[in-house]
């Protein structure tokens, strides 16, 4: 049983992680080595500085989706996280990790949500935030991101059948 608890919390963190590197970090969609776009700016590396310099992305309405979708998921992802560490306290014996199972799944569909949205609407985002999406292609974190849907929806299902033992 120690080592099924250990699991379920590793994989827990680990898909916590991967969600906040995807909402947070800079490549949804790289142009060249010395220019991304993610969800918040759009970067390009200056060589006389040795920096990035980045500038807010535009206002369109399938980028805000996506960007409050992508927080959502991992406010619910961490709300399960402690949740789950709450119920292993207070559940009684043989009871069952619901509350934390449905709060894994919603942080499940809100990541596949954003990510379907990011890749049907790509062009149209891109394009109004002054990059143009030919020639690029989609960068790590929007990987990250399609990654962490059978994680999440799979971690709630193992919390529905998972039972609190002694």
């Amino acid at each position: 049983m120690a080592v099924l608890l250990i699991s379920v919390t590793l994989l827990h963190l680990i898909t916590l992680t991967m969600l906040f590197i995807a909402t947070m970090e800079k490549a949804w969609w790289v142009l060249t080595d010395v220019e991304n776009s993610d969800l918040w700016y759009n970067c390009e590396f200056d060589n006389t500085t040795g920096s990035w310099v980045c500038f807010s992305t535009g206002d369109n309405d399938w980028l805000q989706a996506v960007q409050a979708l992508m927080v959502l998921s991992v406010i619910f992802c961490f709300i399960s996280f402690l949740v789950f560490l709450g119920q292993l306290f207070t559940l009684n014996k043989g009871d069952l990790f619901y509350f934390t199972g449905l709060c894994q799944v919603l942080a499940g569909l809100t990541d596949f949500s954003a990510a379907l949205i990011y890749t049907v609407h790509h062009e149209e985002i891109l394009r109004d935030s002054r990059k143009r999406p030919d020639g690029g292609h989609f960068g790590y974190c929007f990987v990250l991101a399609w990654l962490c849907v059978p994680l999440l929806l799979c971690g709630g299902v193992m919390y529905f059948h998972l039972r609190k033992k002694e």
